[in-house]
């Protein structure tokens, strides 16, 4: 097996740079991958609970031996996240020597723009499509249409129900929730707070990700050896306009009962500003169900306590070695589900976190096509 670069590094004393140096290849990823018979029209969550697992890594794929084309479609770019997941797409196509196009839809209430994205994949004949579903159940007819047509449909990031996949690449979006609940729940332990009371910006509600969230944050909050009351939970887009008009539809119900603030990636930076104009930013904790450079920097500069982190960058470069291995015809037993293993990130361990697992360097600008014919 050829080396493998593992990806170091540090948060500076002039200030938090999650730049890298540009590398051939990824060190291995550790995963869960999960082999049928799995529960039918199940979630990632299900798969696990149901099929056989195995633990182990995902390591970088040889170079195609064939220019493949492959389309992702992705809800839309609007965050930092899916800037994340591009650069772990089209960095992977330039070492694998594919063409990746990212078609990406305008936001989590533009499924038709999504559907209509799939068609027009499907009708440009691409060799394989990586969706990043904005519905659970929704995007399930598109799915099949692509298959009926010849067409593998690999998943990231995003879940789905869908029966039609040939390859989940995600990660238990319930024990998201879970590990971010369970930070929130040991730190206030060490606060000596014997109840708290919580309030959630999971995002759009649908999506399987947001799903997730909320049931491993109940989950979680059940299972406390403190009392943990969920006052309010806000659904919307990730759009920072309208996080932050849900912020301030929280406050002004709950205002100074709260201790904990939880949200989506686009969701906890856009809660900060309607929590310090209310005078409650010492008073209410900010944790982040999911983790970007700029939650990362805000960790640095104590404006959010906390983010589990679900591997963006990660779950980008699986899914697009997997794409290739599917095509290339490497892979004697695919699995059902790939399960990229989650992260945490605090004050404690900001100096030794694998950002390039999660986040794009720093200054990358978002390419959403890469062709090596066009080299």
């Amino acid at each position: 097996m050829m080396k493998t670069l593992y990806f170091s590094l540090s948060l500076l004393a002039a200030g938090f740079s999650p730049a890298l140096a540009q590398t051939t290849k990824f060190a291995p990823i550790p995963v869960m991958s999960i082999y049928r018979p799995v529960q039918l029209n199940g979630t990632a969550d299900d798969a696990l609970a149901s099929g056989r697992v195995v633990q182990g890594s995902y390591a970088p794929a040889a170079h195609a031996g064939k220019r493949w084309r492959i389309a992702f479609l992705f809800p839309h770019m609007k965050d930092p996240y899916w800037s994340g997941c591009a650069y772990g797409v089209i960095s992977e196509a330039k070492r694998l020597g594919v063409v990746a196009d990212i078609l990406p839809a305008t936001g989590y209430d533009d499924l038709q723009g999504q559907v209509q994205k799939m068609d027009e994949a499907i009708a440009a004949g691409y060799d394989a499509i990586v969706i990043s579903p904005i519905s659970m159940t929704a995007n399930n007819p598109s799915i099949a249409r692509a298959r009926a047509a010849g067409i593998p449909v690999l998943e990231l990031a995003n879940d789905s129900r869908s029966d039609d996949l040939n390859l989940k690449v995600t990660t238990s979006l319930r024990a998201m929730g879970m590990e971010a609940t369970r930070w929130v729940i040991r730190d206030a332990q060490q606060r000596g707070l014997k109840s708290i009371n919580i309030a959630l910006l999971p995002g759009p509600m649908g999506a399987g990700w947001v799903k997730g969230e909320v049931d491993g944050t109940r989950i979680a909050a059940q299972e406390a050896p403190i009392e943990v009351n969920i006052l309010d939970i806000r659904y919307g887009d990730s759009e920072r306009g309208l996080q932050s008009q849900l912020t301030g539809r929280i406050l002004s119900k709950h205002g100074r009962r709260l201790d904990y603030l939880l949200g989506c990636t686009g969701c906890a930076p856009a809660a900060l500003a309607p929590l310090k104009t209310a005078g409650l930013s010492d008073k209410i904790r900010v944790v982040a169900y999911d983790l970007t450079g700029e939650i990362a920097h805000l960790i640095r500069t104590k404006a959010i306590y906390a983010a589990a982190d679900t591997k963006g960058v990660s779950q980008a470069r699986v899914a697009i070695n997997a794409a290739v291995n599917l095509l290339e015809g490497r892979s004697k037993e695919l699995p059902h589900t790939i399960l990229i293993k989650l992260g945490m990130l605090d004050q404690q361990n900001l100096g030794s976190y694998p950002f390039d697992t999660s986040i794009a360097p720093d200054g990358h600008k978002v390419v959403l096509s890469y062709d090596p014919a066009k080299e």
